[in-house]
C-alpha cells in the first residue's frame, strides 16, 4: 500500500516530515493539542519534488566548490548572524565585528521577527562587508517560483552554502495575520538548491521525536541533495557522536554550540522547541560571578569536544538576544579566536 503525502494533515504541508519542532511528547509544533501526523508512519522515502523526478544536480558554483574544498582541510567556525532583521546598520556593525574572525555567518531569519530582508539581499549586505555567507532559506513565506529565484540570485552572489529549512509556522510567530505558504518542504528545497549548484545544508534534531527515525530522515535528505548537516542542540558532544554513528552515511556535520553570555540569552535559548543543552550548562552561566566569561569558556570547551568527533567539519555558534547584537557578535568572535 502506498502512503499518500500528508499535505492536509500537516499544518506545514510537509511531504517529507516530520519537522524538527515536534514536542518531546510527540505534539505538533503548531497545535500542541494534536500529535504530529508523521509519528504513526515510517520514514518517508525520497521520491522527488511533488512525487515527480527530482531536478538533476547542476555543476557547482565557484563559491560552492571553494566551500567543499575548504571544509575538507580545516574545521570551520560558523556564527549565527545576531543582527536585527530589517536594520542595515545592525547588519553592518555585526559584520564588522565578525569579518576575519569566523569562516562564515549562518544568515537565516532572525528569530525575533517574521518580516525579513530577502535572503539574497541579506547575503549581498554581508558579503560586501567581507564575510562569507551561508544563507538560510525558509519555505514558510515563499512558493517554489520565489525559491528558485532566490537560489538563482544566491548563485550569482556566490554564497558559501544554502541552508534549507521548512521554517516555523506563522501562527507561532509575530505575524499570525500572514498566510503561510509551505509550497515545498526542506527536503524538496534541498533538491532545488543542489540543482542550482549550491552546497546544500539541512538541519537534524536528534532529540526530537521520533528519535529512533531521525537518522533515517537525514539519509533521505542526503538522497535529495544535501551535502552538510547542521545538528541542532542535542545535549552535548556524546549525543551528537551517537547520532553521527547512527546516520552512517558520507555527510559533513556542523553541530550547534550554544552561546550564552547573560540571563537574557539563556532565556532565548530555552524558548526554542525541543532544544537540549548539556546538563548544568545554563545553571553555571546564570550562577557565575561573570556570566559572559563563563559562557564563552563553556562554548569553547564544548566546541572543542564537538570538533574531535569523526565526521564533524565545523561548529555553529548558535544563539542571540534582543538588544546588544554587536556585543553578542563580539562574544562569537572571541570564541572563534580561542578555537583557532
Amino acid at each position: 500500500m502506498t502512503l499518500l503525502p500528508l499535505l492536509d494533515a500537516c499544518p506545514k504541508r510537509m511531504e517529507y516530515g516530520p519537522c524538527g519542532g515536534v514536542g518531546f511528547d510527540g505534539s505538533c509544533e503548531v497545535d500542541a493539542e494534536q500529535t504530529c501526523a508523521f509519528l504513526p508512519r515510517g520514514t518517508v522515502p525520497w521520491t522527488g519534488v511533488d512525487r515527480v523526478s527530482a531536478p538533476a544536480p547542476g555543476p557547482r558554483t565557484a563559491a560552492a566548490a571553494e566551500t567543499l574544498s575548504s571544509l575538507g582541510t580545516r574545521p570551520w567556525v560558523v556564527a549565527d548572524l545576531p543582527a536585527r532583521a530589517l536594520s542595515v546598520a545592525s547588519i553592518d556593525s555585526c559584520a564588522a565585528v565578525l569579518a576575519g574572525e569566523v569562516d562564515a555567518v549562518l544568515a537565516g531569519d532572525a528569530g525575533t521577527a517574521r518580516v525579513q530582508f530577502p535572503p539574497a539581499y541579506r547575503a549581498h549586505l554581508l558579503q560586501r562587508a567581507g564575510l562569507r555567507v551561508w544563507t538560510g532559506l525558509n519555505m514558510r513565506d515563499r512558493n517554489r517560483v520565489a525559491i528558485e529565484g532566490e537560489l538563482a540570485a544566491l548563485a550569482v552572489e556566490g554564497v558559501a552554502g544554502v541552508h534549507c529549512v521548512t521554517g516555523d509556522h506563522t501562527r507561532t510567530g509575530h505575524r499570525p495575520d500572514a498566510a503561510p505558504v509551505f509550497d515545498l518542504d526542506s527536503t524538496e528545497a534541498a533538491a532545488l538548491a543542489r540543482a542550482a549548484g549550491h552546497v546544500v545544508s539541512v538541519a537534524a534534531s536528534p532529540v526530537a521525536p521520533p528519535v529512533e527515525r531521525r537518522a533515517a530522515r537525514l539519509r533521505e535528505k542526503l538522497r535529495a541533495g544535501a551535502d552538510v548537516c547542521f545538528v541542532n542542540h542535542a545535549g552535548g558532544a556524546e549525543p551528537v557522536r551517537r547520532f553521527i554513528d547512527a546516520v552512517a552515511a558520507p555527510v559533513r556535520f556542523i553541530p550547534c554550540v550554544p552561546v550564552v553570555v547573560d540571563h537574557a540569552s539563556a532565556d532565548v535559548l530555552e524558548s526554542f522547541t525541543t532544544l537540549a543543552v548539556p546538563d548544568g550548562f545554563l545553571a553555571r552561566i546564570r550562577g557565575a560571578a561573570e556570566p559572559r566569561a563563563e559562557g564563552i569558556a563553556l562554548a569553547v570547551a564544548l566546541a572543542e569536544e564537538m570538533l574531535a568527533i569523526p565526521g564533524v567539519v565545523g561548529v555553529n555558534l548558535s544563539g542571540g538576544r534582543d538588544g546588544g547584537e554587536e556585543s553578542f557578535a563580539e562574544a562569537q568572535a572571541e570564541i572563534a579566536r580561542r578555537l583557532r
